[in-house]
This record gives structure tokens, C-alpha cells and sequence, in this order.
């Protein structure tokens, strides 16, 4: 016979079981405030664990708003704390890039978007249950009726995301403000000295340029040798023996907010990232086809250094400056 006392034990599993079961179906209970655009829809579902197996991660998990929409670990963790491969690069000033991943295997934000709902070690979702199970809640089947005409599917998720992470533009910087003459007091001697080795001593220039400090293209800095280094980066998408270690150039804008740094998370401060430039060889000896622009040490000094990094950090923009 059963005690009253096990029946209540019993009875407790299934109700905890029920309540921590993997539903994919279920709806949130927390009121959603209704968006009154597409970009607005878009940051809902980018905040929104929904869109993830089991209701476990969102865009936002990887994608920090607080560190310029980057993570603030080398590699991020997705669905059941399974580990990512490549550092989180931020989602902000994406809107004029043409290539997306630090492989470049997307070329619009739309078809970025997908990716990581769909990867098995991020979100690892399908698009179409993503949007089985928004059309399955009751507000968001709402506010994809009221914005599309039509209930969600995999087009109109990845569309409201890309125009969300269109409005993540930024260029309210002391570096901005100096340029345009809006305020010279912000951009200190240190960062007028640091541009200068930006673009002459320090070659960073070659690189980093255009209005986010990119020109969507592809370069091996050195982090590959095969060993212990064997990312190939874009040969993994082009297959030319030409693209291995290559990755995409990122953008400059918010570095400071970023780290830690380069495909692979290896660095962990700015100043990390300029000892390596300046002297690649103290940290990879042994790597393969290492772009010529590196192929011996800048001879940067302690000042220079310091001024570089002060130049970076003028790149940041006043939204973050403000919560420090």
C-alpha cells in the first residue's frame, strides 16, 4: 500500500517534471510589450530564448549588449553548455558589411541570422520549428500577422533580426566628434599620436580602414600553423590553398568593448593584441603563410604602444562610456 506520504512525493515528480520538461511548444507567461516595427519585432526575438532548443539560449546569450554586442569570453556556449569554436565578433556595424562570420560565409545579415538558430552547437533549432513554435505562441503569431501579413517563417524571422541589428550603428565616438569638429576636447594627444601610428608605423591602416575600420576583406595575421593553431578560416569556405588562416578583417569600432580578441579569443587586452602585431613571432613562430605586412617586428616603443591603444579606445561609443 501506498503511504499518503509517497503519494505526495509522486505526485510532486510529475508536477516537477512536467515543469522543467524540454516543451518546444510552450509559450513564455512574461507579457511581451507589442513592437511597432520590424526591427522592433527583431530585438524581441533576439533577446528571446524561444528561438533555441528547449528555451535554453538567445542571440543576446553570445551577443552582449553590454559588451558592444560581442561575449566576454574567448569562445561562447550554446545549448547544453556545448562549446563554440570561434569567438563571438560583435553584431554591431554589421549593416554595410558584405561578408558575415569570420569565415565570410554569409553575405547578408539575413542569411547570418539563420545560422547560429540553426547550428547544432549554438541554438540548434531548425528555422522551421523556430517558427512553429512563434506561430504556436500567442502574441508573437500576433505581432508577425500585424508586421508581415502572414504568420512567422524562416524568411520573416531572419528579416526581423537583420533589421534590428541594423539599428546597432554607431559613430557617436571621440574620434567621430573630433573629425567632424563637433568636439575636439574629447580626442586626447595620446589618441592624436596613436592615429598617426595607426596609419604609418603601426601599418594598422592597411588593414583597417573605411568608416568602421574594415574593408570586408581577408587576411592570416599568423594564428595558423597546423598544430595547435589549425583553424584555416576562409578555406573552409572557398577551398583555395590561398585562404588557409585566412579570416575576415573585423572592425574597430567599440574594440575596446570587445575582448577578448581574434578569431580564437587569444588575447585577452588591447595591449596584448598590439605586442602581438608588433612582434608576432615572440607569440607564433611557426605559422604558415603569415600575410607579408608582418613579416618583421613594426619597432613600436612603449609610448607608441600606449598612444595606439589610447586611439582604440577613442573608437568607443558614448552609450558604453557612460555605464562605466
Amino acid at each position: 500500500m501506498i503511504t499518503k506520504f509517497y503519494k505526495t512525493l509522486i505526485l510532486a515528480g510529475v508536477v516537477f517534471m512536467t515543469s522543467c520538461g524540454n516543451n518546444e511548444t510552450a509559450t513564455h507567461e512574461k507579457t511581451l510589450k507589442e513592437p511597432k516595427t520590424i526591427a522592433e519585432l527583431g530585438e524581441l526575438l533576439f533577446h528571446d530564448s524561444i528561438l533555441s532548443r528547449g528555451n535554453q539560449v538567445s542571440c543576446a546569450s553570445c551577443h552582449k549588449p553590454e559588451y558592444a554586442f560581442a561575449d566576454n569570453t574567448p569562445v561562447s556556449f550554446g545549448v547544453d553548455s556545448l562549446k563554440g569554436g570561434r569567438n563571438t565578433p560583435s553584431a554591431m556595424n554589421q549593416g554595410g558589411r558584405i561578408f558575415q562570420f569570420w569565415d565570410g560565409r554569409a553575405e547578408t545579415l539575413e542569411e547570418q541570422a539563420g545560422g547560429p538558430i540553426e547550428n547544432p552547437v549554438e541554438m540548434d533549432l531548425p528555422l522551421t520549428a523556430a517558427a512553429k513554435k512563434l506561430n504556436e505562441h500567442k502574441q508573437y503569431k500576433e505581432f508577425f500577422m500585424k508586421l508581415f501579413g502572414k504568420p512567422a517563417d524562416k524568411e520573416n524571422i531572419t528579416k526581423a533580426i537583420a533589421e534590428f541589428e541594423r539599428t546597432l550603428e554607431t559613430n557617436n565616438t571621440a574620434f567621430d566628434n573630433y573629425m567632424s569638429g563637433k568636439d575636439t576636447t574629447q580626442f586626447s594627444e595620446s589618441a592624436k599620436r596613436g592615429r598617426e601610428i595607426f596609419n604609418v608605423k603601426g601599418k594598422c591602416f592597411d588593414c583597417h580602414f573605411g568608416p568602421d575600420f574594415t574593408p570586408d576583406q581577408f587576411r592570416n595575421i599568423g594564428l595558423f600553423n597546423g598544430k595547435d593553431l589549425n583553424d584555416s578560416g576562409r578555406y573552409v569556405v572557398t577551398k583555395k590553398p590561398e585562404d588557409i588562416g585566412k579570416f575576415k578583417t573585423p572592425g574597430l569600432r567599440n574594440i575596446a568593448m570587445t575582448a577578448p580578441y581574434m578569431h580564437n579569443g587569444m588575447h585577452k587586452t588591447l595591449r596584448e593584441v598590439i605586442d602581438y602585431y608588433n612582434e608576432p613571432d615572440k607569440f607564433v613562430s611557426n605559422s604558415v603563410n603569415r600575410d607579408t605586412l608582418l613579416s618583421k617586428p613594426l619597432g613600436l616603443t612603449e609610448q607608441d604602444k600606449k598612444d595606439l591603444e589610447a586611439f582604440l579606445n577613442s573608437l568607443t561609443d558614448a552609450r558604453f562610456l557612460k555605464k562605466k
